[in-house]
């Protein structure tokens, strides 16, 4: 059996519990057999540390149980991610949603920089939207419980995906709106 090492891609099924400060744990998250997470050691960006050292030399049908403090998972709550927008940024065809944008609503948007980021919408006023950018496990300790579903070598596509994640799919000259950032200089990161 292949063992994990950097450069092995992974599928991982777990459940992710908060752990709250009196010890009991909350399931927040699961990722089942039917849509298992793929990753490549070494190379996929974000995967909490401890789970991703704890899964190097395991082999398919290992099992995990790792906990994560703060700071090694999805690190601190900050202000600086707490953002007031102009209500335009929300409006689609001149009309502003309100059924949509009203707080406690998720919402994904783009960086400057053509990344998706998602975050939480806070408060909405005349003129302006406040909207909480931290993730939802900021400042909690998280425990990952589950099992490796399949190693094998990454592919090259894999490893050097076409495209940078903005949804561009490696055309940033394509006007936005039809799957392409429109960037056209590469500024969201994409090389192609």
């Amino acid at each position: 059996m292949e063992k994990i090492q950097p450069g092995k891609y992974v599928e991982i099924t777990y459940d992710l519990y908060r752990v709250n400060p009196d010890g009991s744990e909350e399931l927040v998250h699961q990722v089942g057999n039917e849509n298992p997470e793929g990753l490549i050691i070494g190379i996929t960006q974000g995967i909490v540390a401890p789970l991703e050292k704890d899964l190097i030399g395991k082999e398919k049908g290992s099992k995990f149980d790792i906990v994560a403090q703060p700071d090694e998972a999805f690190g601190m709550r900050s202000d600086e991610y707490l953002i007031t927008l102009e209500k335009e940024v929300f409006e689609v065809d001149g009309k502003f949603d309100s059924d949509m944008v009203k707080p406690g609503e998720v919402l994904p948007m783009m960086t400057a920089d053509g990344f998706q980021v998602v975050g939480t919408v806070l408060e909405v006023d005349d003129k302006t939207v406040k909207m909480d950018f931290n993730h939802p496990l900021a400042g909690c300790v998280v425990r990952f419980k589950g099992e490796v579903a399949l190693v094998r070598d990454a592919t090259e596509d894999e490893i050097h995906p076409k495209g940078c994640g903005c949804g561009c799919h490696g055309n940033c000259d394509e006007q936005a709106g039809d799957g392409n950032c429109g960037c056209a200089d590469h500024s969201c990161g994409c090389k192609s």
